[in-house]
């Protein structure tokens, strides 16, 4: 009896995990350009070098479209004391979404941003 519940306590060892999901080609090959361009003004680098890759564009679109709101946030700070608090609060907020949004490349996906995909998808080149 004992050894039946052994053996129902430990871990059972599972074979999907042994195999690695393949990743799509265009994700591996634009994922670096989709990383940076989550940094400020290198939202650039993606749309002007990968053409091409739809998860490079995907990504630097909305990276663009965040950079914009930051540029807009950072005027906003020349009005005296509520420019320095809507400044602060969209610091915050914008590198909060940078980051989960690296996080999401990294993982290979493609994320919709809230509010920002809806804008990003209006541009064109």
């Amino acid at each position: 009896m004992e050894e039946q519940e052994k053996d129902n306590l430990e871990p059972q060892k599972d074979d999907t995990s042994s195999h690695k999901k393949e990743v799509d080609p265009i994700i591996k090959e634009g994922k670096f350009f989709a990383v940076i361009g989550y940094f400020s003004i290198l939202c650039l680098v993606p749309l002007i070098l990968k053409k091409d890759n739809k998860f490079a564009q995907f990504h630097g679109k909305q990276a663009l479209v965040l950079f914009i709101l930051e540029a807009a946030a950072a005027i906003l700070k020349s009005i005296p004391v509520v420019g320095d608090i809507v400044f602060s609060l969209a610091f915050v907020a914008f590198g909060l979404l940078s980051l989960v949004a690296i996080v999401k490349v990294l993982m290979d996906e493609y994320w919709e941003m809230p509010y920002v995909y809806d804008i990003a998808q209006k541009i064109s080149f």
